[in-house]
């Protein structure tokens, strides 16, 4: 009797099964060996410098090589993720390639988590319409278009009277030093030099004894000041050192008068010597104070309403803290964003100072802030060396440093300061180059456009490509002036 067989397992033939639906698998073989030192493959290995993308704060694009999703603003990687020891950007790029419409991708994403976005001085504008978009508040600055009262404490002002006690006299003083030091600037552009030491002491005191004379709700002008001036009180006098002698003051105060009604009936005057026509509102969910209505050639007057709007748009980021302490408001974060910096920083040197202060001191006032400019060569034009310094020191310290394209030339001196590869030198200045002669006469896009490089510390770059909305391109777009009907561009004359 023979056996029964017993029947033999069937094995795929190496290509898989034929026939339909069989799947044939392509054959692949096996990736060659080799043994090395970490010393001479270390350039082998393709993940000596990755990791994995960020994932904390505004959604900013995907990375160029991985797709993964980059998110990132300088307020979620200082206080989350704490990335980052300062919470403040600076980003640098050639015009065109889309600096302001990643910033403003940021202010939508973090006015979405309660952060209070305050572009204090919008020259284009490139953020009115985005403000508006969140409900916020835009105020225009500009020759019969709105102004501000530089002798306003505004803000500081009413906190000071609502917190009363020790804590309001505090904030008081700090109010009425605020005012001292805008008054002060207004001066020093107008002439071109800094005021005398005993100027501002002259100064202080004809602000002290307007403080006390003038009606509680009613906040004085640079015309009574000037009346303070003529009039000369006791207290002015003691000031001078005039010993009773009518000469002695008025040649004490004749210079500062001078100056005054230099600002008066000069080309600052409309927009400083009335009363403010809007204040800054802190509940609002997000503040611009546009002045694009200056012409680009009215350098004191941007200068001024740089400084004024800097100098109330802090105020009322300190005043809103002071009554967060006091339990009579809620604690609020803020964003500032200087876009153009190169067109403040060359309109006047008490601009660098107080930035330079405002980049030392923005993680004590809760408030984080974006500076925008083309290049590191935006420095060199200012008028002094420690200006200069000042402005080189922005980079230096910032917590994130964003670049678009740039020249081989600006990022090999940007790479001494932040630290870049070789490698990240080369992407950006890819970046830079310009886009291709359109045989169909249609718009071609330049290679960079939208493509950034994220650096913080000494970590590798970041490379990410920002795809915006219909809805961000509506409210953006630089190039309106160029997309308005006109005469035809596309032909030949």
């Amino acid at each position: 009797m023979s056996k029964q067989s017993t029947p033999r397992p069937q094995v795929a033939p190496p290509r898989g099964w034929y026939g339909p639906a069989g799947g044939q698998v392509g054959h692949v073989d096996p990736p060659a060996l080799w043994r090395a030192t970490t010393v001479q493959a270390c350039g082998l290995w393709p993940f000596a410098a990755g990791s994995g993308a960020p994932m904390t704060g505004v959604p900013l694009g995907q990375h160029l090589h991985t797709g993964a999703t980059v998110c990132g603003d300088p307020i979620s990687w200082f206080t989350r993720a704490r990335y980052i020891s300062n919470p403040s950007l600076f980003m640098l790029g050639m015009p065109g390639l889309g600096k302001s419409t990643l910033v403003n991708r940021m202010l939508i994403g973090m006015s979405a988590t309660g952060i209070t976005p305050l572009v204090l001085g919008d020259l284009k504008p490139d953020y009115a319409d985005t403000v508006r978009a969140l409900g916020g508040q835009v105020i225009s600055i500009g020759r019969g278009v709105g102004g501000i009262n530089v002798l306003d404490p505004g803000a500081m002002g009413e906190a000071a009277v609502r917190i009363g006690g020790e804590r309001g006299r505090v904030l008081a003083a700090e109010a009425h030093g605020r005012v001292l030091n805008m008054v002060a600037a207004l001066i020093t552009i107008v002439r071109g030099r800094p005021m005398d030491d005993h100027e501002q002491s002259v100064l202080s005191a004809c602000l002290h004894h307007l403080a006390e004379r003038t009606k509680p709700g009613r906040a004085p002008l640079l015309p009574d000041l000037l009346k303070v001036l003529d009039e000369g009180p006791d207290r002015v006098r003691a000031v001078t050192l005039d010993r009773g002698n009518v000469a002695r003051y008025q040649e004490a105060v004749d210079p500062l008068h001078r100056s005054l009604l230099g600002v008066l009936d000069g080309p600052l005057g409309d927009t400083f010597a009335a009363e403010t026509s809007t204040r800054i509102n802190p509940a609002s969910p997000a503040v611009c104070v546009d002045i694009s209505r200056i012409g680009e050639a009215d350098t004191q007057l941007t200068a001024a309403a740089m400084l004024a709007a800097w100098s109330d748009g802090l105020g009322t980021v300190a005043a809103a803290h002071a009554l967060a302490d006091a339990g009579l408001a809620p604690q609020r974060w803020f964003f500032t964003v200087l876009d153009e910096l190169w067109r403040p920083l060359r309109a006047a040197s008490g601009i660098v100072e107080r930035i330079d202060a405002l980049t030392r001191l923005n993680r004590s006032l809760g408030l984080g802030d974006a500076k925008i400019t083309h290049t590191l060569k935006d420095a060199e034009a200012l008028g002094s060396e420690a200006d200069r310094a000042k402005a080189r020191g922005f980079v230096e310290r910032a917590g994130m440093v964003v670049c678009a394209g740039l020249p081989r030339t600006e990022m090999k001196e940007l790479g001494e300061i932040v630290g870049m590869s070789e490698r990240e030198i080369e992407l950006v200045s890819s970046w830079s180059s310009p886009p291709g002669w359109a045989s169909t006469g249609g718009n071609e896009e330049p290679p960079g456009r939208g493509r950034f490089l994220i650096k913080v510390g000494g970590r590798p770059g970041i490379p990410i490509k920002v795809s915006i909305t219909d809805t961000e391109r509506a409210l953006h777009n630089t190039n309106t002036r160029w997309s308005q009907a006109g005469p035809s561009l596309s032909k030949g004359a």
